[in-house]
């Protein structure tokens, strides 16, 4: 941890170094890293954070937007890559998946993907909330920009928004016939293939299609299915566009559709089996996984209908209709054993339908948006818990118990908004607003016991059930008003300071996994009814009230930019999922487990972030030469003040926050220089994370600090007709922990003692062109 604020100490200082040695007098460039292609006539970079189009120097809130000519240079493939530039933000694909996002900002996250637990951070795709994290490990293609807004969104973009939202906008289309090819060939036998094609139809009509084929090898291998990679790639992907404007209207109608096929992504078995006494295999990415009950497939798709109409030159009325839906199968194999030890198969279906109406208003002095959202979404989800290796000895496939867990949850939402800022005087600026949000949750559990197979949801079958353990079904209403106020002075155009607050709320629920039978009796009539079920199964939503404090600069002639933020978050009703094992059968052995999730307490989540962005030199090796330097700083200081666990005690000095490191840092740079008729730029970023803890109880799964460095090369022609880059990443071959079961700490859970890792990608190398035509 010494080496590692040393090298942070050293990046930053350097890159603050050379921003201050040179001081270019010429006007603003696309930065490589935080503009977005919106600009306007100022070279201003404009973002929709307030969802109004406004200049990133005026937003009174921490926020970071990411081009797609960015994206696209770096080389940056999924979505789960920008937290490498991000301060304070993590995003994992999840335990034993290909697909489903993990997402956490400034500690505030969700990681159990299972229907019944809300997620942390928003994530929108052109401002059309995916209620669920199946299927949301977006791919980078025809993207406009991304926008990562951190802190509490309560009062513009809703419930579970609590640590911030993600907004992926697509690319608007262009105003001639244009058709783009993008594509990418490497290590693991990385072969993608990126078609577009857009033309107008008329002056005010557009078309456009874009299908992706995404396919890579395994970084490793299933060693006990033939044919079987780990942590392969096999996605096809489809997006078609539609777009009338003339003036005043304007209507904008996509669907997309995903397929992946990908083998299962399977853990690494840190230890050795204790029956069959295989030892831990030497490569990380290799499994011995043997459950094939199910294949993994996820498909999704969806599409929105935007509708804009200037009603006059202050006013627009907005309409943003979406819906959504994807079915999803995994094997997770828990013990990464060819033996029924801990085997999962799983059923994930979502869906989802929500409107949102806009008007908005633009004066001299006054803006801002006036809304009413609604949506309507049912998340289900199905799993088998076996174990039919029974008694002393190992066996495979011997008659067992399997724990069948259902739960199926419908959400209905209804809200109301408004924020609006308006100009004190020319230097003062004063924002508030504030949304009521009903919240109705209905969930129904059920849990039954197998013996002998895996259950009827997993056909072929011979599996007889012996008996439920929970039956529950229940409803409950949230209401929640979540304020936000913000004061900005801009003491002259360069320059904005700003103090805001905010809350924000993560919605309440049933535990999933939890089973009846295992209530206690709460209220102590000396009957165990549904009253005691229900409130054993419950729990209430999280809130969190954050206070933040910022400065935002243009200096040295729009060659220096400066976002500084200190940050205050008093997070209370904090959620915890959690498990323990359940000996259902008598025999000493734990063969199932009940979820039990508790409002555990309250806790402290203060920081302090810090990005900028230096243009150093310009045509100093030839007109259009260039060369900028970036970083990113993200500090945080969050614990539990009270954590409640499930047997009543305060254990907040023995617990942490999971995925949250006390550090993040970035630093790149990008120098451009002229060759032939083009440019090429020389890119090279290093990424630092400090220790973090995959869960709230320390154990042998928490990642030291690391750093991932990467490198791109990339050549692009005078006409921006065409380009082509190589790129590195993970250049030193780091190997770090992102995900995984731990079944030996706390809570034991079958008969292996099971502890299985995910790791993040290894070194990769890879070349990408694009032709336009």
């Amino acid at each position: 941890m010494k080496a590692t604020r040393f090298l942070v100490a050293g990046l930053l200082g350097s890159a603050a170094t050379a921003a201050f040695l040179t001081a270019p007098a010429s006007a603003q460039t696309t930065d490589a890293h935080q503009a977005a292609p919106v600009v306007d006539d100022d070279n201003v970079i404009v973002v929709t954070a307030r969802r109004r189009e406004e200049s990133i120097q005026d937003v009174p809130l921490s926020i970071t937007a990411i081009s797609g000519e960015a994206l696209a240079k770096n080389g940056t493939l999924e979505i789960t890559e920008i937290a490498q530039e991000v301060p304070n933000l993590t995003l994992e694909v999840s335990r034993g998946t290909n697909t489903t996002l993990t997402a956490f900002i400034r500690g505030v996250g969700q990681q159990d993907p299972v229907a019944g637990f809300e997620a942390g951070v928003g994530l929108y795709v052109d401002d059309i909330y995916l209620n669920r994290p199946q299927g949301a490990v977006l791919d980078i293609y025809d993207v406009e920009r991304i926008e990562v807004l951190r802190g509490p969104q309560g009062t513009l973009y809703g419930r579970n928004t609590i640590g911030g939202a993600i907004k992926y906008v697509t690319a608007a289309l262009p105003d001639e016939t244009e058709i783009k090819v993008r594509g990418t060939y490497g290590s693991y036998n990385q072969a993608d293939l990126i078609v577009t094609a857009s033309t107008p139809v008329s002056d005010s009509l557009k078309v456009g299609v874009s299908g992706a084929r995404l396919s890579r090898g395994g970084f490793g291998d299933n060693l006990v299915q033939e044919g079987v990679e780990n942590y392969n790639k096999d996605v096809w992907g489809a997006r078609g566009t539609i777009e009338f404007d003339n003036g005043p209207l304007f209507i904008r109608v996509s669907g997309d559709y995903v397929k992946d096929n990908s083998d299962p992504r399977q853990g690494h078995r840190l230890l050795p089996s204790a029956f069959s006494g295989a030892p831990v295999l030497d490569d990380v990415y290799d499994t011995r996984a043997g459950l094939d009950v199910v294949d993994q497939e996820v498909e999704a798709y969806g599409g929105g209908l935007t509708i804009a109409y200037e009603l006059n030159d202050t006013m627009t009325v907005k309409s943003i209709t979406g819906y959504r839906k994807d079915h999803s199968t995994t094997p997770i194999d828990f013990d990464s054993l060819p033996q029924a030890d801990l085997d999962v198969p799983a059923i994930y279906r979502n869906k989802q339908f929500s409107q949102e109406l806009q008007f908005l208003y633009e004066g001299d002095r006054l803006s801002g948006v006036l809304g009413a959202y609604y949506l309507d979404a049912s998340a289900f989800t199905a799993f088998d818990v076996a174990l039919f290796t029974t008694g002393a000895l190992p066996a495979v496939g011997l008659p067992g118990l399997n724990a069948q867990t259902l739960g199926d949850v419908d959400t209905k939402t209804w809200s109301i908004f408004g924020d609006f800022t308006y100009d004190l005087t020319d230097q003062f600026s004063l924002s508030v607003g504030g949304r009521y949000t009903w919240d109705k949750r209905t969930s129904r559990i059920l849990r039954t016991t197998f013996v002998g197979g895996y259950s009827d949801l997993f056909p072929p079958t011979d599996a007889v059930p012996i008996a439920v353990t929970s039956d529950f079904n229940g409803s409950a209403t949230f209401k929640e008003f979540t304020p936000r106020a913000s004061l900005s002075f801009k003491p002259n155009a360069n320059h904005t300071f700003y103090a805001t607050y905010s809350k924000g709320f993560k919605g309440g629920g049933f535990d999933p996994r939890g089973q009846t039978s295992q209530a206690p009796d709460l209220d102590g009539d000396g009957d165990i009814d549904y009253a005691d079920q229900y409130e054993f199964l419950s729990f209430a939503p999280e809130t969190v009230d954050s206070y933040e404090i910022g400065w935002k600069a243009s200096l040295l002639d729009d060659s220096l930019f400066i976002s500084l933020a200190a940050f205050k978050g008093d997070y209370t009703d904090v959620q915890i999922p959690g498990s323990v094992g359940v000996d259902s059968n008598g025999d000493g052995i734990s063969d199932s487990f009940v979820g039990i999730t508790s409002n555990a307490g309250d806790a402290d989540v203060n920081g302090v972030e810090f990005e900028g962005r230096a243009v150093v030199g310009r045509n100093f090796a030839g007109p259009g030469s260039r060369l900028t330097f970036n970083w990113a700083l993200g500090v945080l200081d969050a614990k539990y003040n009270t954590f409640i666990d499930a047997l009543g005690n305060d254990v907040a000095d023995q617990r942490v926050f999971q995925n949250t490191p006390d550090v993040t840092v970035n630093t790149g740079f990008d120098l451009g220089i002229p060759v032939a008729s083009g440019i090429v730029d020389f890119l090279g970023s290093v990424s630092l994370r400090s220790d973090a803890s995959q869960f709230e109880l320390p154990g042998p799964l928490d990642q030291d600090g690391y750093a991932l460095v990467d490198a791109s090369i990339v050549y692009t022609d005078d006409s921006d007709r065409w380009s082509i880059g190589i790129h590195g990443k993970n250049l030193f071959d780091q190997r770090y922990i992102v995900s995984g079961y731990d079944f030996v700490t706390g809570s034991v859970l079958g008969l292996e003692g099971n502890l299985t890792a995910f790791y993040g990608d290894p070194r990769r190398v890879f070349v990408t062109g694009q032709v336009k035509f």
